[in-house]
């Protein structure tokens, strides 16, 4: 890593790679189901995509209380926590953004989140173990890095991807029922061609599983995007590094830690030593922590756009 503003652009460019394969395979899907059901051409298409995007728009527009629910966060003010509305309204000042909401979650565990549809409905989420752990600097990164997933709408993609994974497992499983019961169109001699029997299975048992494996790629990337934004926006690698190395030497879980939310904590609860990095939704700790410290030694943020 050169320096972090070729990190913003190389992950910018891999999850738009990772998204258009996503779309591909979603499209992929839906052709073989439309083969299976003997239409050879793609008229399901505009429909399929239809649903998918009412169901994005759906999650998107009310992720932030969604979130808020499923996590026991509980909105704050300047006078319940004025120490810590002070500190994300400095970073919030130097990143450019609308001052988000500031909400705790009644959690022992270290950790913190964001979520929110754009950047003038934004929350950003602090346990409060992670405010007991960490000092100013440390809190400062944490702030930073979440305040980057907002700035970058990665909400949005993850809304995209999420419900883009959760219509092609979907649509994969109704294919495998219907191929199941013998559901296909038949041909003129009375028999299903073998072809297309063949193709609808491989795409209904493997679509799935390619896009369980995009959306963790995408979430990764997401991540490791906000950690190169989180410096941008502090011009100081070395608190969310500090932050990163507390979080990896701390070994409690959130108690909210289900698949629908795990991905947005900074430090995913699901993941650990034994989860493949294949299906991982965040870059291992130790190799963001290295990312950072490399910026701490090479000194980019001195280099001129």
């Amino acid at each position: 890593m050169s320096n972090f503003r070729e990190q913003q652009q190389s992950n910018k460019r891999k999850t738009l790679l990772l998204l258009g394969v996503m779309g591909s395979l979603t499209a992929f899907v839906i052709y073989a189901f439309a083969l299976y059901l003997g239409y050879a051409s793609i008229g399901i298409l505009p429909f399929a995509i239809g649903i998918s995007v009412i169901g994005v728009w759906g999650s998107y527009y009310s992720s932030d209380k969604l979130v808020l629910t499923m996590t026991g966060a509980k909105l704050i003010d300047h006078d319940s926590a004025p120490q810590l509305f002070n500190l994300v309204q400095e970073i919030t000042i130097a990143s450019g953004l609308p001052m988000p909401k500031v909400a705790i979650v009644e959690d022992d565990a270290p950790n913190a989140f964001a979520t929110g549809r754009d950047p003038e409905h934004a929350v950003i989420a602090f346990t409060a173990g992670i405010l007991r752990v960490m000092d100013r600097e440390q809190l400062q990164g944490v702030a930073a890095h979440e305040l980057a997933h907002v700035a970058n709408r990665d909400t949005l993609v993850s809304a995209v991807a999420a419900t883009t994974a959760g219509a092609i497992a979907l649509m994969s499983d109704l294919l495998l029922r219907i191929s199941f019961f013998g559901g296909g169109r038949r041909n003129e001699n009375g028999g299903s061609n073998p072809f297309v029997l063949i193709a609808a299975l491989v795409a209904a048992i493997l679509a799935p599983i390619a896009a369980v494996l995009l959306k963790a790629a995408i979430s990764r990337n997401r991540e490791s995007l906000a950690d190169a934004t989180a410096v941008a926006f502090t011009r100081n690698p070395t608190g969310l590094r500090r932050a990163l190395e507390t979080l990896a030497s701390d070994s409690t879980v959130v108690h909210q830690k289900s698949n629908a939310v795990a991905h947005l904590w900074i430090e995913s609860p699901l993941d650990s030593k034994m989860t493949s990095k294949l299906f991982a939704t965040h870059p291992a700790i130790e190799e963001r922590i290295a990312n950072l410290r490399a910026l701490e030694q090479t000194g980019p943020l001195n280099e001129t756009a």
